[in-house]
């Protein structure tokens, strides 16, 4: 399953003014002068949503200690944002004329003037300048060293049951910087971080499915088991193998030679290269050759204990997102960049060094949060990056959640982020038909609803039974509609917040269904105690993303090797062709739904066995529909997809 942020981060409305920088520049908000401190420019978002008058405990002291990043806006933010736009639309003249990362950092970057300027004001408050990178200045200092440089006071705040520390209004910066701030981060304590899915097995508990199964989408029909919407219902499939995706999704005789996929989460799991190459043998997948599979970490880890970032938790997200590009891509090089932990700072750094060094021209990414918990600093920092990927030929696919519309997990309709950028791919996720011989039999929306046989085995308790869990998707409150969405994504879905429209999620979409999910192998602590490698069933939009990853280098090696990019201009202007399976949520005409058996304990029979009915099609109060929709986007690749970048629709 996908990680998720678990900790809530504050929701900043629209209405705080963002001054002029490469992320707001999408958003269409003009600079801001603060203007009850003349002189000065406000880095709009610093203030969090949830740092309220009623929720003020007072000033924070002033010996407290503040560490926080400046980040650097560089020389252009703007002329970043328009050569990004322009660079991935292929109707445009300046289509897929990429810049190298030296180019990128001379025309966008931050100049050595800037960054003396940012270091000089900031020591002169009483900060001490702790790092520089190209992007951002870290400085630690006490809180009235803090105050006096970002113009603002910090207080204490109730936020639910705990206390952090914030700014009382937003924070600023000198203007005679003439815009060098991007933003800051870290004025506020609250916890800014991803925590992983504890659906996800890690290799502290070994977890393994029940049968039966069927191999192939209806192979074994449970004849014993009471019926579902009329009929009697097939198992669950054990698990796809790379050779029945590639079949789906239309790879042909592709294999993604010569790509190069990164792909990012926390920490790094130590077993990650026996783990692939075992999976690789044991399905017929293509053998690793000796530096396929590379690893980019940083010099130690941070955050790692089980009750905040939980490092082995993370360790099945990467095997599931290396297996999966691997399975679909066999040739594809792949570069895993593991964060230092779970922390926004952590994960942008990792998406930094892959722009920075162009470690890969797609990058899978398996994790996210809540909108709600997107501060406009962080979004801030996250845009950024993306657009000077997107200047390099770097395209980001982020899976979409796995939490449907949102409302189950936190009471409020509310899509995830970063896959809200409007610089991402958002991957969405679908229930996945295979049939025998590897024909693609049909997709419906990934959406769950789970029955549990009676105990007298004659029905199912309360049948559909209570949404589990879906694809993410819907619309954002808070990024605005981009170009390449207008005219596709109806006026229903894209208005339905605002009247000048929003961003919506996803945009594409692959297999997500855990219950007609895929297979991986890991190594796992069994309940002997030893350690050894075993395999189980596994989906989430953490499998959907690394597969939409494996099919654009599909995509990438049939035009030649030239790279895609930032792809949604592309994944739209080729909207309602045939290159999509257009995925509805009752492709049969029919309800559909799957027969499940578990182990009781997640991994042998000794405490008995769990049988529930699991409903496709069902996504909270999200649609799979003709056309676009907010489970599937414009649909999953079908036969053709892969070839129809070798030349791209309206390119010049």
């Amino acid at each position: 399953m996908r990680s998720n942020r678990a900790t809530v981060r504050a929701g900043v409305s629209m209405a705080a003014t963002l001054p002029m920088i490469a992320g707001a520049l999408a958003l269409g908000i003009p600079a801001a002068h603060a203007a009850d401190t003349p002189g000065r420019d406000a880095l709009a978002g610093t203030k969090p949503a949830w740092a309220t008058a009623k929720a003020d405990k007072g000033a924070t002291s002033d010996s407290s200690k503040v560490s926080a990043r400046v980040y650097l806006a560089g020389r252009n933010a703007s002329g970043l944002a328009a050569y990004a736009k322009a660079v991935s639309d292929p109707s445009s003249a300046l289509y897929g004329k990429y810049l190298s990362a030296a180019q990128v950092q001379q025309r966008f970057g931050a100049t050595t003037a800037q960054v003396t300027a940012v270091k000089s004001w900031l020591k002169s408050a009483g900060l001490k300048v702790t790092g520089t990178t190209q992007h951002y200045v870290t400085v630690s200092g006490d809180v009235a060293a803090v105050e006096k440089a970002f113009s603002t006071s910090l207080h204490n705040y109730s936020k639910g049951s705990k206390t952090y520390r914030a700014p009382s209004k937003t924070a600023s910066a000198p203007d005679s910087l003439n815009g060098a701030v991007l933003t800051v981060t870290g004025l506020d304590n609250a916890p800014h971080q991803a925590s992983h899915d504890d659906t996800l097995p890690g290799p502290t508990a070994v977890f393994k499915n029940s049968g039966p199964f069927s191999s192939y989408y209806g192979s074994n029909t449970a004849t014993t088991l009471p019926s579902a919407y009329g009929k009697k219902i097939p198992y669950a499939v054990e698990g796809y193998t790379g050779k029945q995706l590639r079949a789906a999704y239309g790879a042909g005789k592709y294999t993604g030679k010569g790509v190069r996929v990164a792909i990012t989460d926390a920490y790094a799991s130590p077993t990650i290269a026996f783990d692939a190459a075992t999976y690789a043998k044991n399905h017929g997948d293509a053998k690793w050759t000796t530096s396929q599979l590379k690893q980019v970490l940083p010099s130690d880890y941070t955050d790692t204990a089980a009750d905040k970032c939980d490092a082995s938790g993370w360790y099945g997200e990467e095997t599931l997102d290396v297996e999966a590009v691997h399975a679909v891509a066999p040739d594809a090089n792949v570069t895993y960049v593991g964060a230092a932990s779970c922390n926004d700072d952590d994960l942008l750094d990792s998406l930094n060094k892959i722009v920075d060094n162009h470690l890969a021209d797609i990058v899978s990414n398996s994790w996210g949060d809540i909108e709600a918990n997107q501060t406009p600093d962080l979004a801030a920092a996250y845009d950024q990056v993306f657009q000077l990927g997107a200047v390099e030929g770097i395209g980001f696919y982020f899976s979409s959640g796995d939490n449907g519309d949102e409302v189950a997990n936190t009471k409020t309709k509310q899509v995830d982020t970063p896959a809200n950028s409007a610089w991402v791919t958002a991957v969405g996720g679908t229930s996945l038909a295979v049939g025998k011989g590897d024909k693609y039999l049909w997709e419906t929306g990934w959406g769950t609803e789970k029955a549990s046989l009676s105990a007298d085995g004659k029905s199912w308790t309360a049948f559909p039974g209570a949404f589990t869990s879906g694809a993410g998707g819907g619309t954002s409150k808070t990024v605005a509609e981009p170009f390449y969405q207008k005219g596709v994504v109806p006026d229903a879905l894209a208005k339905a917040n605002s009247a000048t429209g929003n961003r919506v999620v996803p945009d594409i979409s692959a297999i997500a269904d855990p219950n007609t999910g895929f297979k991986v192998g890991q190594t796992q602590t069994q309940s002997d105690g030893s350690e050894s490698y075993s395999e189980y069933r596994i989906g989430g939009t953490s499998l959907a993303s690394p597969v939409i990853a494996a099919v654009q280098a599909l995509a990438q090696e049939a035009r030649g090797g030239k790279a895609i990019g930032f792809a949604n201009p592309s994944i739209y202007a080729k909207y309602g062709t045939k290159v999509y399976h257009d995925v509805t949520d009752k492709p049969t005409g029919t309800d559909l739904a799957v027969a499940r058996v578990d182990f009781a304990n997640g991994f042998d029979a000794t405490e008995g066995l769990l049988t529930s009915v699991r409903s496709l099609g069902k996504d909270s109060s999200l649609s799979a529909v003709k056309g676009y929709d907010d489970v599937t986007g414009v649909g999953t690749p079908a036969n053709g997809y892969v070839e129809s970048f070798i030349s791209p629709k309206g390119h010049h």
